[in-house]
């Protein structure tokens, strides 16, 4: 629409930014806006610039003069929705599908008959589009899920999805409205692309009554950009794209494409912008709102392709463009989209498909060759890991071109099983770097896709320099002290700020106090576990940036254990006198969901008096949405195959402001503290951690500590608080310059007192680390508020890899020493903080110091 837009912009503006555009050179918002207005000679001027950028693409794409699409069914899954938008006429209500005869939700057979019928006239995708949570809104949809034995509706697509693959062999392209992050594990294995409209950036449109989005909780700006770099983060090949003349200014128009911009040069995950013209529908509440003119939407195309570049695949429906085909090719497209031989466009029924002998014959009439494509796009065929999940690399490749990565036209699709990969466990790589690593180190400082696996570094650069200022503290370090010795309890957030910063003799006060605190709360015996550390694979394409043990199946440090090897080390970890294994591993893609429960009956059926302490809350997470069962069901399970305990690991920092420098696809604090809230519900109890020192600050810390507090209140099931300093030296997000190098002296000391005095008297057991920090250092900890020392390890490969110096194992006799470093006397204790059986103390005792060949040799 134009007659809400401001006046026209003069001559001059569109002149220079004309010019700029010409040239290739950035622009921004305000250039962007006066570009959309380009009509008549200046549009013709705007487009041909564009199209010289999209054919830059194409031909660096290897495809030159081709314009694509895909083949596809529309399968609406259901038209029932939680929102309320006021130009919808997709979405209806539960009586209008009773009186014409339909269910709340299409059925398994007539979705599998729609795909039936459009594999047999050569479609390769199938678009489900459905209503966002309709089960929310409408208690027909979640009676009618009940009966049917889904959890909700995500989970209803999910099941489809694979009958689909397995029935018919089309491929599934998701459009079900905004999912969380774990929404986007649940659906990734099942469907090689995923979509959502961001629509606008105009968030008054949403927020102010009488607006489109007004009442329609996923329409909100935020959450939906939220999900575009949720999908960025879960390496998801994402459609999305605006939608324009709802009554946005053109600023705002121009705000949404470098929204989108900056997603894509973070993520690299958008496959494709849909530029879409509104069309106003009867019987829709903006049934008198003037459509956006073609000129208009051609202007959009053009000034997305300047701002999203050559390598962006931009995409206008060609059942909305009238017969001007030519207009919207000169702007800068790439691609028509989805156009189906079989299906209705069910959200513009009244705009048909056109024939696709019509689409290519008017693609050749503007110079370009319409060749069809898959529903995920070449680029990530060839990205190849972790683009596409094993499960669904053999659909993608029976329909693919191997040379281009289009579809092969002559390819009719056929039901495949939709399984694991065949692989499962079976040792690979280097499986002795659990020794070697002392001997022998790395191979290399980084992994060979240091540049891509992480997101872009500059982008980063700058998302981290906010957080990495310090905040000024002005309260009162004295008075912090005294409220900390009388009750520390009642600390105010101030006061425990100014307490994390403290140094010189403020910080050996509080060092002090938080000794006193120990000492009145467990006593002095310094605690310690014989434990083996069993890191079962390192293959991880997560995108960790703090990691530096997580490799390609490929590099020359990568392995995987056999389920009998994780069970041998487990069986010489019991004759040596261990109580626990500790049993953690990359996220492999090709390792289901249940190969957790796998290595947990595993060690159990070898030794079934070990205590199982394993996956980290990303893990339970990842198997919880390779399985497709919920968190509850899915650590049931794993407590009935052997587990006893998880590790609190995964945590890093609880604040998605840096977690999400940290890490590229780990999982966001809430998921982390619904993980382990669930497993302490369960009985499952758990440890937590902090690992510090690197783009965070104190008031991170503080917050972090006042959400494990929460939980402790609330559960009770923490049974300590792990320190866990960075280490920097082969951690990629300190090799690209970004994080520090690790915490200082000052740091550590601070970290561990305060844990002792803001988690009193909730959490007791304050665990600090010889691994990171060496004999002499945890030493010192032990002075400022610690009490534990942790394990033996016998193995330890994680910080090892990182470049920890302190080794891999620590005797019996060894930890004793620290502790007696510290002043203090040592005692032996289980996982859960009981008394040791004398009979594991004297195997212990027995073998101090003498391992088997295959645990690293004690000095």
């Amino acid at each position: 629409m134009t007659d809400a837009q401001p006046g026209r912009p003069t001559e001059n503006a569109m002149r220079r930014a004309l010019k700029r555009a010409r040239d290739g050179v950035a622009l921004d918002t305000a250039e962007a806006a006066v570009l959309l207005q380009a009509r008549g000679e200046q549009l013709r001027d705007l487009s041909a610039s564009a199209a010289r950028v999209r054919d830059a693409g194409l031909e660096a794409a290897g495809r030159p003069g081709v314009i694509t699409y895909s083949k596809k069914v529309f399968i609406p899954l259901t038209r029932l929705c939680r929102d309320r938008c006021h130009y919808c006429t997709f979405v209806t209500v539960p009586g209008k599908l009773r009186r014409e005869g339909h269910g709340m939700y299409l059925s398994p057979d007539e979705v599998v008959e729609v795909a039936r019928q459009g594999a047999a006239l050569g479609c390769k995708e199938a678009l489900f589009t459905l209503g966002d949570r309709p089960e929310d809104r409408w208690p027909e949809a979640r009676e009618w899920l009940d009966a049917h034995g889904y959890d909700d509706t995500l989970a209803y697509v999910r099941a489809m999805a694979i009958r689909v693959l397995e029935e018919t062999g089309l491929l599934p392209h998701l459009n079900p409205g905004v999912m969380s992050w774990t929404d986007l594990q649940r659906l990734k294995p099942v469907a090689p692309s995923l979509g959502m409209m961001l629509e606008t950036t105009a968030t008054r449109l949403w927020s102010e009554p009488g607006g489109p989005h007004h009442g329609s909780p996923d329409k909100e700006p935020a959450v939906r950009l939220r999900v575009l770099e949720d999908a960025g983060r879960s390496n998801v090949p994402f459609t999305t794209g605006v939608l324009i003349g709802i009554g946005e200014s053109y600023e705002e128009r121009a705000d949404a494409l470098f929204q989108l911009r900056r997603i894509q040069r973070q993520y690299q995950s958008i496959q494709e912008v849909i530029v879409q013209n509104f069309r106003a529908k009867p019987d829709t509440a903006m049934r008198a709102m003037p459509d956006a003119e073609l000129e208009e939407l051609a202007a959009c195309i053009a000034v997305a392709r300047h701002i999203l570049g050559p390598a962006a695949r931009i995409q206008a429906p060609p059942n909305l463009v009238d017969s001007e085909y030519a207009l919207i090719v000169g702007a800068g497209i790439d691609d028509w989209g989805g156009v189906s031989p079989l299906t209705p466009d069910h959200v513009n029924p009244e705009r048909p498909w056109p024939h696709i002998d019509q689409l290519a014959e008017r693609t050749r009439e503007s110079g370009f060759e319409l060749r069809e494509r898959l529903t995920v796009y070449p680029e990530f065929i060839a990205r190849g890991e972790p683009w596409l999940d094993p499960r669904l690399l053999p659909h993608v490749r029976a329909l693919a071109d191997p040379e281009t990565g289009l579809a092969r036209e002559d390819a009719l699709p056929k039901g495949l099983p939709w399984q694991e990969p065949d692989e499962g466990f079976t040792a690979s790589g280097r499986t002795d770097l659990h020794r070697t690593i002392d001997t022998e180190g790395r191979t290399g400082d980084r992994r060979a896709d240091f540049d891509a696996v992480y997101g872009d570094w500059d982008a980063l650069r700058e998302q981290a320099a906010p957080g990495m200022v310090p905040q000024r503290i002005d309260s009162d370090v004295r008075e912090a002290l005294a409220q900390a010795a009388d009750d520390p309890t009642r600390l105010s957030d101030d006061q425990a700020l100014a307490l994390l910063h403290a140094d010189g003799p403020a910080l050996d006060a509080l060092c002090s106090l938080a000794d006193d605190l120990r000492r009145a709360t467990v006593g002095d015996e310094v605690t310690y576990i014989v434990t083996r550390n069993i890191n079962f694979t390192n293959v991880c394409y997560t995108g960790c940036r703090f990691c530096a043990f997580a490799q390609r199946r490929t590099d020359a440090d990568a392995y995987t254990l056999s389920l009998d090897q994780v069970a041998d080390r487990a069986a010489q970890a019991w004759e040596v006198g261990a109580t626990e294994v500790c049993m953690q591993g990359g996220i492999h893609p090709d390792l289901p969901g249940t190969a957790y429960f796998d290595i947990a009956r595993a060690v159990k059926e070898r030794v079934p008096g070990m205590h199982v302490h394993a996956f980290s809350p990303m893990e339970v997470v990842n198997g919880a949405s390779r399985t497709g069962l919920s968190i509850r069901d899915w650590l049931t399970a794993a407590k009935e195959a052997g587990l006893d305990s998880i590790p609190g690991t995964a945590a890093e920092i609880l604040d998605d402001e840096v977690r999400w420098v940290l890490t590229k696809g780990k999982l966001p604090a809430a998921d982390w503290i619904e993980v382990v809230k669930t497993a302490h519900e369960l009985g499952l109890r758990s440890s937590s951690t902090m690992m510090y020192g690197h783009v965070d600050q104190p008031r991170h810390w503080l917050g972090h500590f006042r959400t494990l507090a929460a939980i402790q209140q609330e559960t009770g099931g923490f049974t300590e608080f792990v320190t866990l300093p960075f280490i920097h030296t082969n951690a990629p997000v300190y090799l690209a310059g970004i994080a520090r190098p690790g915490p200082t002296t000052r740091d550590n000391r601070a970290v561990t007192a305060m844990a002792r005095v803001l988690l009193h008297p909730h959490i007791t057991n304050i665990q600090t680390s010889w691994v990171k920090l060496g004999a002499e250092g945890a030493a010192e900890m032990l002075r400022s508020g610690a009490n534990d020392l942790g394990g033996t390890l016998m193995e330890e490969t994680i910080s090892r890899m990182a470049g920890s110096r302190y080794g891999s194992y620590r005797s019996i006799e060894d930890l004793r020493a620290i502790a007696t470093l510290a002043g203090r006397p040592a005692k032996p204790r289980t996982t859960l903080y009981g008394e040791v059986p004398a009979e594991r103390i004297a195997a212990a005792e027995a073998s101090d110091g003498h391992l088997p060949e295959l645990l690293p040799l004690a000095d």
